[in-house]
């Protein structure tokens, strides 16, 4: 399950990103511009590690988009926290509660959207986002 900064602001409200929201379109956009001009192969752009794929498949939020790549309709959100009192290997956000409870930490964290293809390993990241109270 993934949640966006937009899962915290009350609904319809239109807000924009806040400060430290960072968007990657276009750089998803020019890797597969890359790719289908040939100048990226399969294995540059399908070289999801074993964990993310494990993620996709058990908690990942499925896209309403095919997959770039191979067009399987098994497109996923996957969302990671690091920051202070998290694993040095992120934690993997499941829940809302847990997105709710690092927005309300003493201590400042970044959350990493990472789309995640479960049939051919394609992985990008979306978007990242602060979370918590800066020092």
């Amino acid at each position: 399950m993934t949640f966006g900064p937009e899962s915290l602001r009350a609904r319809g409200t239109g807000q924009a990103s806040g400060p430290g929201d960072v968007d990657y379109r276009l750089v998803r956009k020019h890797t597969l511009d890359e790719y289908r001009r040939g100048r990226l192969s399969r294995l540059d752009v399908c070289d999801a590690h074993p964990e993310l794929l494990r993620a996709a498949r058990n908690v990942g939020e499925a896209r309403s988009e095919d997959c770039p790549i191979c067009e399987d309709p098994t497109l996923t959100l996957v969302s990671f926290a690091f920051g202070a009192r998290l694993p040095a290997h992120g934690r993997c956000i499941t829940t809302r509660k847990e997105l709710t409870e690092l927005k309300r930490a003493p201590q400042e964290s970044t959350c990493y959207v990472v789309e995640v293809c479960t049939a051919c390993a394609w992985n990008q990241l979306v978007r990242s986002f602060k979370l918590g109270k800066s020092s």
